[in-house]
């Protein structure tokens, strides 16, 4: 399955029948909700054939590596979404060619880390199986993991690192050499705890916590990074 949602339909459309890729998105919505609920480990493909109401002779029919090879498609599949949406987000508050003055740096970055932190809600059967990823990667396939980490945490990665370089040509942040750790820097700071104390989002904290939160970690960022 290649990295993005559309990708994938356009690439299925061509090499499957209308009624197969019907089906094949079926089972995926329906694997997507199984899995955030039971996780990999513990999802069973009688559980999962059952949920999309098909046999499990037809799941292997439509995706032949059984459990993995589904697994890894509705990862895929909604980690790209999560990454088209976090990418749209990043170039609307963070454009390089058009950044802040510095008097409103801050400004831009709470709204960047509001935006990424409200995608919780927005896909929360997609954050329900990265809670899942990280409870149980020692019994998830590591071509799995990589797969969930070529399709959505590692381009956004790489695009956060460049807009942190973008900040840094305006003179307005210090990334001390490194962008790439200053973004992961910025994340850990302005999401880490509402992830921890949400789980994922199961459990949404109340705006007012998690905006505080939020505009701390951005002070604290900040503290460390701002140029001069």
């Amino acid at each position: 399955m290649s990295g993005s949602n559309e990708a994938w339909l356009e690439q299925a459309r061509r090499e499957v029948s209308p009624r197969k890729l019907e089906k094949q998105i079926a089972l995926a919505s329906a694997a997507c909700m199984v899995f955030g609920r039971e996780g990999y480990a513990r999802a069973s493909v009688d559980a999962l054939a059952a949920a999309a109401g098909v046999s499990t002779r037809t799941l292997y029919n439509h995706f032949p590596g059984g459990k993995a090879d589904l697994f890894r498609t509705v990862v895929t599949w909604t980690s790209g979404q999560v990454r088209d949406a976090q990418l749209a987000r990043l170039g609307a508050l963070l454009d390089p060619e058009r950044p802040p003055g510095p008097e409103d740096l801050a400004r831009d970055l709470i709204a960047l880390a509001r935006a990424f932190v409200g995608l919780m809600a927005e896909y929360p059967n997609h954050f329900a199986l990265v809670r899942h990823i990280h409870a149980e990667a020692d019994h998830v396939p590591p071509e799995v993991l990589q797969a969930w980490v070529d399709a959505g945490p590692g381009p956004v990665g790489r695009a956060l690192a460049e807009a942190m370089a973008g900040l840094a040509d305006a003179g307005l942040i210090d990334v001390h050499g490194d962008a790439a750790m200053a973004a992961a820097h910025f994340m850990a700071l302005v999401s880490h705890s509402i992830v921890q104390l949400s789980h994922y989002g199961v459990l949404p904290l109340a705006k007012g916590e998690s905006d505080r939160l939020i505009e701390g970690g951005v002070r604290a960022f900040l503290r460390a990074y701002r140029a001069g």
